[in-house]
């Protein structure tokens, strides 16, 4: 019986997070849901973004449904992302973000991509040091990282029937790092290919592959790359499926995910029911594939997605999530 820790978070996160599990409650009835707290808001008030008990709770369950975070707009001691905080500590080191076109809200109608990228470490490690007037990051590239986050897409792929992987990376400016994470992804690709996967793989440079991403996106099946690039890459692919508010993501490991809107907290609109719950609805879609294996459960939110589009969702968040459930 599948288990879902549901975090709200901040702003709109309160809103669009109950959509999406109305929308799984409608599909998976057996569904059992805990809830828990992290945030921006969770910090002011508790002193932590991710209190111990919310870690313990993701753990127990296998698998979150987590809203939306704001972010102090300056340093703050103490604070520290509740999203970062999650896969660091839940070693959620794969972040898949899937981007196809959706009737109505497309720029075109051929782009089905997914962004597989290494959510652990680079630049986003946590190593930042400041010396005076010099202010410094340390960008930390594993081989044991590369190649976990190397076996993930292309088991992505196996499993997806997916045809080409891209291996996106810097290496003629960043030859160690960018280097060791391009050279190990290529042998365990090696390996794959070796046992007979049918599986075209290509690399590109970060600076081309962006450019691509923007004239040419449906060239891309899959995409795995480093953290920043690929936080950069999969935002500028969200143009594609009708910019990020439409742009579910899901972090896994191990024995653990979450699942999250890319969008933020939009305090601009919180609490004015306006909030679309698409992301967040195929955000529940990711968790039914990925984690509960239930793939005709993910079809069918994702066809009542495109469904809501074909007709014209309107603009408020009670009304997205009836159309939503028309289509199921």
């Amino acid at each position: 019986m599948p288990e879902l820790c549901v975090i709200e978070g901040d702003g709109i996160g309160r809103e669009v997070i109950p959509a999406a599990v109305r929308v799984l409650e409608e599909v998976i009835p057996a569904l059992e849901i805990a809830r828990a707290e992290a945030g921006w808001e969770c910090f002011q008030q508790r002193g932590v973004s991710v209190p111990p008990e919310t870690l313990e709770a993701v753990r127990a369950c296998g698998a979150a449904l987590f809203g939306a975070v704001s972010s102090p707009a300056r340093k703050v001691s103490g604070y520290r992302s509740a999203i970062l905080t999650m896969r660091q500590e839940l070693d959620l080191y794969a972040n898949i973000r899937p981007v196809r076109s959706w009737p109505g809200i497309s720029p075109r109608d051929d782009v089905d991509l997914i962004v597989v990228r290494e959510n652990t470490e680079g630049l986003y490690s946590g190593r930042e040091r400041q010396n005076g007037d010099e202010a410094v990051a340390e960008r930390v590239i594993t081989g044991r990282a590369s190649r976990r986050i190397g076996r993930c897409a292309l088991d992505l792929c196996a499993r997806l029937g997916r045809g080409r992987l891209t291996i996106v990376h810097k290496a003629n400016v960043l030859p160690v790092t960018d280097g060791l994470f391009r050279d190990s992804v290529r042998a365990v690709a090696g390996e794959y290919l070796a046992r007979g996967a049918a599986l075209e793989v290509d690399e590109l440079l970060v600076d081309i592959a962006t450019l691509k991403m923007i004239s040419e996106p449906q060239r891309y099946d899959v995409v795995v790359t480093t953290n920043l690039f690929g936080d950069i890459l999969s935002d500028a692919a969200a143009y594609w499926c009708g910019g990020m508010g439409y742009a579910p993501s899901i972090n896994l490991g191990e024995h653990t995910a979450v699942a999250e809107p890319v969008h933020g907290s939009a305090p601009d609109i919180a609490g004015r029911g306006i909030a679309n719950p698409t992301a967040a609805i195929l955000s529940g879609a990711l968790l039914a594939r990925h984690v509960w294996g239930m793939e005709a459960a993910a079809a069918r939110i994702e066809a009542a997605v495109e469904a809501s589009l074909r007709e014209g969702q309107p603009g408020t968040t009670r009304g997205v999530l009836e159309a939503v459930l028309r289509g199921l």
